[in-house]
């Protein structure tokens, strides 16, 4: 097999997959007890374009380790006070929060969302998780594996949320 480089677009960043150095094996990633997994790197929300969120974490859990799926689970955290991107894109999102209670933005509707709510973004819908909350928000965001790059929304008010 040749050493074959795969590039595609995810929602934070330009991912690159090394086919002949990721294995497609079963992996257990056994949860620490604080919101972190085992072999899983804490990351920034985004690595480019302009800054139009704050104090938000993600960790890639299935979906940067070689595997075949079609589908990514990331986890992300919003501190207090912070808030994603405003954005659309033309793939769709599956939400399951399982730390503290936030807040999502779909067009101009403002939904509170708590432990174990499910919301599904459907695709071209402007969005925007945030949390106006004095505990960590967490969840769990499925998203096609093969994706298009966010486009950033206008807020049409002042407030961020």
């Amino acid at each position: 097999m040749k050493n074959k480089t795969e590039t595609f677009i995810s929602c934070e960043y330009p991912l690159s997959v090394q086919k002949s150095k990721k294995e497609n094996k079963t992996r257990l990633y056994r949860y620490r007890g604080d919101f972190r997994w085992r072999g899983i790197k804490v990351e920034r929300y985004k690595t480019y374009g302009e800054r139009d969120w704050s104090e938000v974490i993600r960790q890639v859990i299935i979906g940067s380790h070689g595997e075949s799926t079609r589908f990514h689970l990331r986890y992300f955290e919003i501190s207090p006070k912070g808030y994603t991107s405003f954005e659309r894109h033309k793939h769709e999102h599956v939400v399951v929060v399982i730390r503290g209670r936030g807040k999502v933005r779909v067009n101009n509707r403002t939904i509170e969302i708590g432990y174990l709510d499910t919301i599904y973004i459907s695709p071209d819908t402007p969005h925007r998780l945030y949390n106006p909350y004095e505990e960590p928000f967490g969840f769990f965001c499925i998203v096609n594996a093969r994706r298009d790059r966010p486009k950033p929304v206008k807020i049409s008010s002042r407030k961020r949320g």
